[in-house]
């Protein structure tokens, strides 16, 4: 004899399933954005690091010589630097060089990122690389 009521077939049902889904993207929603936001804070660190081994090899090389490298690309060519470094927000080997605030001084006295994050070039910025 089979009993009044089927029994139920076993798998889930259609409002469960959207429940579920529902769950997913919600989650999703919290969870996406923190992970994109901390790719960008991780790619504004290398470039402050990436800046900061410039910054020190500009040092040495007037320290070794007494004037300032014309170029970035000098501080390769005489082994200051291996390469010159990419920014990782931009994903190119531009950089803003700015010169010596004493005027005596000629050549690259510091760096900065040829643009910001958006594109824009900063306020301080002089020739690129």
């Amino acid at each position: 004899m089979k009993p009044a009521r089927m029994r139920r077939s076993r798998g889930f049902t259609l409002i469960e399933i959207v429940v579920v889904m529902a769950i997913i993207g919600l989650l999703l929603t919290l969870a996406v954005p923190r992970y994109l936001h901390s790719i960008e804070r991780g790619k504004e660190q290398v470039r402050q690091q990436n800046i900061a081994v410039m910054r020190n090899a500009i040092d040495q090389y007037f320290g070794d010589n007494g004037q300032y490298p014309e170029t970035l690309d000098e501080l390769v060519a005489k082994h200051y630097l291996r390469v010159v470094p990419t920014d990782p927000v931009n994903g190119d080997d531009k950089w803003a060089v700015i010169a010596s605030p004493d005027e005596t001084k000629p050549g690259v006295y510091d760096v900065a990122p040829a643009s910001s994050a958006q594109g824009e070039p900063p306020h301080a910025a002089g020739a690129a690389r």
